[in-house]
């Protein structure tokens, strides 16, 4: 097979964070990288959840998130020998980018990739995490551990080029620690630790330019975990001072992470004197780390709490032929790195892979191909044999089974509780990734079945109390605050939940604003840069239109923390509700760069730019929105206006009127819920927003609806003739409950139901009727009562309908969330900002005092 031309070296600096390289770049103590970073194309990449290294460096390795590569974690259980190890490459289940490389030829060379043991048999070598790791004494032998190095035979050539700590001398600690001899060895073990790390990163060095220099590589993959340990153990101590530590420890080990960083420069030096001109460079880390005022004081005693030291932006570069010189690129992800570099090297890319191909990093974009899968590709991959890849819960299923069958030992209890402990935590990680892919209904399911076994785990309550807000489930959302409240106070994680916060969001969710409002401002008073409650309080403030009040949290946040994607959203949304479109956009574009995949950010440019007069920059993030969401229906009607009135292109005009002349045949929106439960301000808001409306006019507005009723006539014979219905087609009907069960299935249906509190809405009926408001008349209550519980046991056997609850009350106290709420469930389609002035708050007369 003929090979392309090209080489590539992939340096990984895990935790790597521009915030501590480019102080250290500006005072010219890293020259290796500046030279990358002028010659070559740099930005912020974002992590993925759960932020823990083996996750998100499979992720790298083949562009998928974790639920389809299958490394969950740390650990997994040892289903041989029983309890725990270490996870294993043979848990990973789709092929990497070695893999793919050895199927087309390429020689590799991969080092040090966690986790990538046990080594596969690629063409080329592979040097497992587990290589460089001492944990002989002095004076023993210092054996290679089973299956670390590929080929076997390469073992020999490279065991002495491992460093181990002991050989660490006084010399190699100054740099980092120059009054290292003021350390109290005794009560510290800051020494030893830097010595581990310099002899495991010198380890790893040493090896990788070994197997370049004496290979005729195309492709070196090098992996590089020092700057992450190197923060781990003593960024509390880097500048500037965390307030509370004494001055003798910060003078001391201040100096300690911009000596990793140099180190680590100096190495990258020596990688590019060795490459040649066809040579390109990507180097990146999995996630930053926190070094100012986002250090957390303290951690939980769980598992995998030193991620929350983590910053979810990494660092990624580009450097070599072909590659754009001095440019920066935005909205990067892990996921990116893998199709990207398969595009460099003109490689088919995996359609199933979750990244995208940052095509601005190119002089000359690569002409792309793809294919379905390159798991589904026949050949010899350089892989584990099927029988060595394992699934870690159906092992140790198998492995319980044979020993209740009294085929092997019990490994005993201790054994046992520590697979299922493993396990559990790596469905815990899981259920994060499913989270973060907005599977919600899949997080909950899997959460509660983590709850059932461990209903104490404070964890599974705290993110089971955001699954059911996101689900729309304030209920389920309270239970678990309960159960979180009512855990013991001796539990060392209660310190770490901010019980009150929690109580604001399910506030929220339950849609009591104005409580909501004093908890977070109470918050606020306490603790005024509280990032998490500024966020919130941000979000609340938008919802209720005090848009200055909300921009002022946001700005808040960017002072803390200037990387907040959120917090430039937030205030690009609250600038384009003020009218100021061009700090609308540039808030965008921030936000946009920090993280590209985000449709509302992209939409909220496009808009502000429309409103600029922008139309040829404001179609590109129009278009941008559709790759994302394809149904942003707002997105698309805008561009039918653009490419109409300002930017002729009859081709692209043809597509989108026909996309949405698609999507809505067939689809009937219905406004729905009891007489005068608020489906007449509901059909305003519609009508408002954009949607057109069926109506007759033949029902005129009366004080009763001074605004007008919106009825079409015909509705009201549904029951025995529906043949009007596709009239009705891309338009909006109201439809009272007792009448959806007539709804023919030749249609679909998006139904937004209204609800009202039963006593105001009987006595609104019996003001309707002339009747006595004070009478409440229970018999009709009770119908009312049970034909909302057939109508939503009906909905939910109907595969062609959609609804979505909405109260009315909802409406009235949070009119920019509930709009922006009814937008979402109607695919973006409408004006969010028309429909909320639709809303008469003097309209609401029949308010039940609580």
């Amino acid at each position: 097979m003929k090979k392309n031309k090209k080489k590539l070296l992939f340096i990984g600096w895990d935790a790597a964070d521009w915030s501590v390289i480019m102080p250290l770049v500006d005072e010219g103590k890293m020259p290796a990288l500046k030279k990358i970073i002028e010659g070559g194309v740099i930005g912020n990449i974002a992590t993925l959840d759960p932020p823990l290294s083996p996750m998100l460096w499979t992720s790298i390795a083949t562009g998928k998130f974790a639920d389809k590569h299958g490394i969950l974690g740390f650990i997994e259980p040892d289903t041989v020998n029983g309890g725990v190890r270490s996870m294993n490459s043979t848990s990973r289940k789709t092929r990497a980018l070695w893999n793919i490389l050895h199927n087309q030829g390429y020689y590799s060379n991969v080092i040090g990739w966690w986790p990538s043991h046990p080594v596969e048999p690629i063409n080329g070598s592979m040097v497992s995490n587990f290589y460089q790791r001492a944990k002989n004494a002095p004076g023993q032998k210092w054996s290679i551990m089973p299956n670390s190095v590929h080929p076997k035979e390469l073992e020999e050539k490279i065991a002495h080029f491992r460093v181990h700590p002991i050989e660490i001398s006084e010399q190699h600690i100054l740099p980092f620690i120059p009054d290292a001899s003021k350390v109290d060895q005794v009560k510290s073990n800051a020494l030893e630790s830097l010595a581990k790390i310099l002899a495991d990163t010198a380890t790893v060095h040493a090896t990788a330019t070994y197997l370049m220099d004496n290979s005729d590589w195309d492709f070196t993959a090098v992996y590089f975990d020092g700057i992450d340990h190197f923060c781990h153990g003593f960024m509390k101590y880097h500048p500037p001072q965390i307030q509370g530590m004494p001055d003798e420890l910060f003078n001391l080990y201040k100096d300690v992470v911009k000596g990793g960083y140099i180190f680590h420069d100096m190495m990258l030096e020596t990688y590019l004197n060795m490459i040649d001109d066809d040579t390109i460079i990507v180097l990146a880390s999995d996630h930053g780390f926190h070094s100012g005022a986002l250090r957390p004081k303290m951690l939980p005693k769980v598992n995998a709490a030193p991620a929350m030291e983590h910053n979810p932006l990494g660092v990624v570069c580009f450097y070599g032929p072909g590659i754009r010189k001095d440019e920066r690129i935005h909205g990067a992800t892990l996921l990116d790195i893998c199709p990207t570099i398969l595009a460099a090297l003109d490689l088919p890319v995996g359609a199933d892979m979750d990244g995208k191909i940052l095509g601005d990093v190119f002089v000359d974009i690569p002409d792309v191909k793809y294919i379905d899968s390159w798991d589904e590709v026949d050949g010899d991959f350089g892989e584990h044999a099927e029988h060595q890849k394992e699934d870690s819960e159906s092992s140790v299923e198998a492995l319980q089974q044979l020993v209740e069958l009294g085929y092997i030992e019990d490994p005993g209890e201790d054994k046992n509780k520590a697979m299922q402990k493993a396990l559990s935590e790596n469905q815990y990680n899981l259920s994060r990734v499913l989270k973060s892919r907005r599977k919600t209904k899949e997080t909950v399911e899997l959460l509660m079945s983590l709850f059932e076994e461990n209903p104490k785990d404070i964890r599974y309550n705290m993110d089971l109390v955001q699954a059911f807000i996101e689900l729309g489930d304030p209920v389920n959302a309270r239970k678990h605050l309960k159960v979180l409240e009512d855990l013991p106070e001796d539990d060392d994680f209660r310190k770490f939940v901010n019980f009150d916060l929690m109580e604001s969001r399910v506030l929220i969710a339950e849609n009591r604003l104005f409580k909501a409002e004093e908890k977070l401002n109470d918050l606020l008073s306490k603790r005024p840069n509280a990032i998490g409650a500024l966020k919130e309080a941000g979000k609340l403030f938008y919802n209720i239109g005090k848009f200055d009040s909300s921009s002022k949290c946001f700005d808040k946040i960017l002072l803390n923390d200037p990387g907040s994607s959120l917090a430039y959203f937030g205030l690009s949304r609250n600038n384009f509700m003020m009218g100021n479109y061009e700090a609308a956009a540039d808030n965008a574009l921030s936000a946009i760069g920090i993280i590209f995949n985000q449709p509302r950010a992209h939409y909220i440019l496009g808009e502000s730019l429309f409103q600029l007069g922008l139309y040829s920059d404001s179609v590109n993030a129009f278009e941008l929105t559709l790759t994302m969401n394809m149904y942003h229906l707002k997105a698309r009607s805008r561009l039918i206006e653009i490419y109409t009135n300002h930017i002729k292109n009859e081709e692209k005009l043809s597509f989108h009127e026909k996309f949405l002349e698609d999507y809505m045949k067939g689809t009937i929106i219905i406004v729905s819920g009891l007489p005068r439960s608020g489906t007449s301000m509901m059909m305003q808001m519609l009508e408002s927003g954009g949607l057109e409306i069926l109506s007759d006019g033949v029902r005129e507005a009366d004080n009763n609806n001074p605004k007008g009723y919106y009825e079409y006539e015909k509705v009201k014979s549904l029951a025995r003739d529906n043949s009007w219905l596709e009239v009705a087609e891309g338009k909006v009907v109201k439809v009272i409950a007792q009448l959806l069960r007539f709804l023919p299935n030749s249609f679909n249906y998006k139904v937004v139901f209204m609800e009202r509190d039963m006593t105001e809405l009987l006595k609104s009926q019996q003001i309707m009727l002339n009747k006595d408001p004070n009478v409440y008349p229970m018999t009709i209550a009770n119908v009312f009562e049970k034909e909302l519980q057939k109508t939503e046991a009906w909905v939910e056997t109907q595969p062609n309908i959609e609804m979505l609850n909405v109260k009315y009350s909802d409406v009235i106290n949070n009119p920019m969330g509930m709009a922006e709420k009814v937008n979402t469930f109607l695919n973006n389609q409408l004006d969010v900002t028309g429909m909320t002035k639709a809303i008469d708050k003097k309209l609401y007369r029949n308010k039940q005092e609580s």
